[in-house]
């Protein structure tokens, strides 16, 4: 099968990380294996580890020349970190450590977070089918600035017994802009309407968070329809009348917690990719919402297909291959379309398959 390009390599690091991390891009490396087959790209991987592991391997949770290797890659492909076994390490060694710097040091300041509902598993949803047919909401969550990074940070001994925890949330105007941009350009190409989010009425950066958003759309997107919401209002709305948004463009804080309701929506974590992109050119982060399942790890019950949903996100905006992801996207699917359900989406009348099996089914798909 030929899609009408010049041949192109690129290079893909592998982050498999802990838990099921493994399992589930394992799959993933499956549908790698049929596009270097049957289009006219190669994607070459190099495989290393973060998280746990890397702690367990190296005394940290990201090594600098795994992080060296990421910066010269064309992209990075990760399954998950964390889970009990390194709960007693110290904070900056933690798992979450090691993506967190990955995050920082690269600059991926723009999280895409798309909460797409398949037709095949609405009912999967907590909400009314009727409230979530056809819903399609793209997040785009700041991701290297904001309380998670600010300082001064920590724990402090204030006397009498007492301790305070300090976490700073700043922001700069080209930290906003900057993601804003971004949802701005992405609505171009979606239904053209943004929603920015923040807590002008009692946070300081707030207010510049929503003073800088409606500079830069009447400097460059006037054409984009922009709505502020508060943060808590957009959680409510979520629920309520969720077909109203199509993108939302919000701080690192806010897009942790109104990223993972809107996932809710969908019916399954085990569904839902992600992106986290930098400046043009630079190496950009690819991997699934969920986290590590430690409780599932090794019994072949893991999702793989936001893995997979994952590296068709990586064809879109690293590779510029929008045919091939769309294809991928298509074969999801069809599969689930088919019936065919790892444990976490399963229902009656529908066939229980396990990770590798789902991976089998899709790259089957691929070939029709």
């Amino acid at each position: 099968m030929n899609f009408g390009y010049k041949n192109m390599d690129y290079t893909l690091q592998i982050l498999s990380g802990d838990g099921i991390g493994t399992e589930i891009v394992n799959e993933a490396q499956k549908v790698i294996g049929w596009i270097n087959s049957n289009t006219d790209i190669t994607i070459k991987t190099h495989e290393d580890l973060i998280g746990g592991q890397a702690y367990d391997e190296y005394g940290t949770p990201l090594a600098d020349e795994t992080l060296e290797n990421c910066r010269k890659s064309d992209a990075i492909l990760m399954g998950a970190v964390g889970g009990p076994k390194w709960d007693n390490v110290e904070y900056n060694k933690r798992p979450e450590a090691g993506l967190l710097r990955l995050r920082k040091e690269l600059d991926l300041f723009a999280n895409l977070r798309p909460a797409l509902v398949f037709d095949a598993l609405i009912d999967a949803s907590t909400l009314k089918p009727e409230i979530v047919r056809g819903l399609d909401i793209l997040i785009v969550r700041e991701l290297t600035s904001g309380v998670y990074f600010g300082e001064p940070r920590g724990i402090k001994d204030i006397g009498n017994g007492q301790r305070r925890g300090i976490n700073t949330q700043s922001y700069t105007t080209e930290e906003i802009k900057r993601v804003a941009r971004v949802a701005f350009d992405l609505a171009r190409k979606r239904s053209n309407k943004v929603h920015s989010c923040e807590k002008a009425n009692v946070m300081e950066s707030g207010k510049l968070w929503r003073e800088e958003v409606s500079t830069l759309r009447a400097e460059e997107f006037s054409d984009v329809t922009l709505e502020h919401m508060y943060a808590d209002n957009c959680a409510m709305q979520l629920l309520k009348n969720p077909s109203q948004f199509d993108v939302i463009v919000t701080d690192n804080l806010f897009g942790d917690i109104l990223s993972d309701e809107a996932a809710m929506l969908t019916g399954s974590l085990g569904m839902l990719p992600s992106a986290s992109l930098g400046h043009k050119g630079s190496s950009a982060l690819y991997e699934p919402v969920h986290g590590s399942a430690p409780d599932i790890a090794g019994q072949g019950k893991a999702n793989p297909l936001a893995t997979i949903l994952s590296l068709a996100m990586c064809l879109r905006y690293s590779f510029d291959r929008g045919d091939i992801a769309e294809k991928i996207e298509n074969s999801v699917q069809k599969v689930l379309n088919d019936g065919i359900r790892t444990e976490d989406i399963m229902t009656k009348g529908c066939l229980e398959v396990s990770t590798s099996e789902m991976g089998d089914a899709i790259v089957k798909s691929l070939g029709q």
